[in-house]
């Protein structure tokens, strides 16, 4: 496995990306950080190079949804580092509601963020790594994505399920190469997208979440579920849940 020491994290400035720098920067990894609030990146920044002075630190300003400013961005940190080991798509939303309840520019926004975006990421992050003929690109997927949910995740669990297979298919048709495909699927980890959520099962702090995901991350396994307890076992069962169970749950 080759030393992954150039990482890009997209959706860095909150949440599960921003723990993931401060996490990577422990380990003294060159750290690309992109999302549109760049006045939080710019804190960031300051941080992680607190943590790690010896560390490289990039900052651009992203919009995941602006597909041209997604590939320009992706080469100025490919510029900035000479080649890009690790690129993790981690930038997503999750608003939206039941369908046809009046809410499809919600429901409209997480599809194009959560799938569309991910997928200009994804072109863009595989056409650096194919031409360095090496690489690892991460997705962050959720466990949401093994079932249909009702309500406001409707439309998030699906397009999580997208991301999952979309992954897949990057992996089969990598295999044989020196670029790693990875996704994953954390299960509930406290962060900005779920800070009005007051109570779920098994929700870890985001600290020892984005431990497990990191963990995960270093493994490059094609699928991941975090943290491993319970997710992993829960990853077989969702599945086969009785629809009525899965409708009281959402």
């Amino acid at each position: 496995m080759k030393s992954r020491k150039n990482t890009v994290i997209t959706g860095a400035s909150s949440g599960l990306g921003m723990e993931m720098a401060r996490q990577y920067a422990k380990q003294g990894k060159n750290l690309g950080i992109c999302a549109r609030r760049v006045n939080n990146l710019s804190a960031l920044k300051d941080e992680l190079l607190t943590i790690n002075p010896d560390i490289q630190v990039e900052v651009l300003a992203l919009d995941v949804n602006d597909h041209e400013q997604v590939f320009e961005v992706f080469k100025q940190f490919k510029t900035a580092f000479g080649q890009i080991d690790r690129i993790i798509l981690n930038a997503g939303m999750g608003k939206g509601a039941s369908i046809g309840t009046g809410f499809f520019h919600a429901n409209k926004q997480t599809a194009e963020t959560n799938f569309v975006a991910l997928l200009a990421q994804a072109e863009a992050t595989l056409e650096i790594m194919r031409a360095q003929g090496h690489g690892h690109l991460v997705a962050i997927s959720s466990i949401s994505g093994y079932r249909g949910y009702r309500r406001a995740l409707n439309v998030y669990a699906a397009t999580k399920a997208a991301v999952t297979n979309l992954c897949e298919g990057m992996y089969i048709d990598l295999m044989g190469t020196d670029i790693k495909v990875s996704c994953v699927h954390p299960g509930f980890i406290r962060s900005e997208i779920n800070e009005k959520v007051k109570k779920a099962p098994f929700m870890v702090d985001t600290e020892t979440g984005v431990k497990a995901m990191i963990k995960a991350i270093e493994k490059e396994k094609l699928n991941s579920h975090v943290p491993i307890w319970p997710w992993a076992f829960l990853r077989y069962i969702f599945p086969i849940l009785p629809r009525s169970l899965i409708r009281k749950m959402s």
